[in-house]
């Protein structure tokens, strides 16, 4: 193993696939000269020159366009959106094109691209600048939504993601950029639609992904000093989503907790109720609780984005409540 840092494992995914296959390349607002907004892109034009790693005016329509075109006619393209909340200038491109090629052609076109740029708040951005998109994309059949919340998973799951044959939205966060993490040695990637057990627990299962679950790991934390076992379950893949492994858990624990930076209306959490409702109903011995953010744009006031925001008291007292010890 060694240890790298979050943006450091991105490089690294595309920079090795790109080694590999010479359809690959790298498109965005400032990935080139600047070696990336977040220095996700760190040194690639030097290796790969400007045909591949291609810097392009502030116009996520066109060059979102431009990679939804060049996937049709044979090459794998990267798409980096500064953040996705940009995406949506280009959303047109994504939801009415990319998603949609394949079924629209009769199967004679694939496009095989990633979206990829950080989604959710990362401090005082303000509200245009502060929202999370993976249920929004994850609404959309032909798209594939991708959320690692650690090094070794990025880099893994970015190197699947490019190799795939669909498109897929690819989701990090500009506070999760500097986050080190053991990464294996050597060639490996990380299967789309397999979760992760991230902490076996045998009391109550808390699902999440994205750098909120890391407030899920303070909670356990604290809850492990007062005898209560968590056991903590890591998407990474939002869609497809790994019923499997969700059940497999609640039928366990008998007791869920999900916890997502999110709007509360129609997220990913509600999608994940349903299911467990339907499948493992009989297996609950307490109503499944959600914490989202609070159901407002998000406030610039970082004592306001405190409190719109999740956090791990917010997830003990949820855990204290489907056990009944509040």
């Amino acid at each position: 193993m060694k240890t790298l840092q979050f943006r450091e494992a991105i490089a690294e995914a595309m920079s090795e696939e790109m080694r590999r296959d010479d359809t690959i390349y790298l498109m965005g607002e400032e990935v080139a000269e600047y070696n990336g907004a977040y220095k996700a892109s760190k040194g690639m034009l030097d290796e790969f020159g400007p045909e591949r790693v291609i810097d392009t005016p502030i116009s996520e329509l066109g060059f979102a366009g431009i990679g939804v075109g060049s996937a049709m006619n044979g090459n794998r393209p990267i798409i980096e959106f500064m953040t996705f909340n940009f995406s949506l200038v280009g959303i047109d491109q994504i939801i009415n094109n990319a998603a949609k090629i394949r079924q629209m052609s009769g199967g004679q076109f694939n496009c095989p691209i990633v979206f990829r740029g950080p989604t959710a708040s990362a401090g005082q951005l303000g509200a245009t600048h502060s929202q999370a998109f993976e249920s929004w994309y994850a609404n959309t059949p032909g798209l594939k939504v991708v959320v690692p919340s650690n090094p070794a998973d990025a880099k893994g799951l970015l190197k699947a993601a490019i190799r795939d044959d669909d498109p897929v939205i690819f989701m990090e966060s500009e506070q999760m950029y500097g986050d080190k993490g053991e990464v294996p040695e050597g060639e490996y990637t990380t299967p789309l639609g397999v979760a992760d057990i991230k902490r076996e627990g045998t009391d109550v299962t808390i699902v999440s992904f994205g750098k909120i679950i890391k407030e899920a790991y303070k909670a356990a934390d604290e809850l492990e000093k007062e005898g209560i076992s968590c056991e903590i379950i890591d998407l990474r893949t939002v869609r497809p989503m790994d019923h499997d492994t969700i059940l497999k858990s609640v039928k366990k624990t008998n007791r869920m907790v999900i916890l997502e930076e999110a709007w509360p209306f129609g997220n990913v959490a509600t999608e994940i109720i349903y299911h467990v409702q339907d499948k493992a109903f009989d297996y609950l011995d307490a109503p499944i609780v959600k914490l989202n953010t609070a159901d407002t744009p998000a406030p610039y006031s970082p004592v306001l984005l405190a409190e719109w925001l999740p956090n791990h008291e917010d997830v003990i007292k949820a855990v204290k409540k489907v056990l009944y010890k509040l």
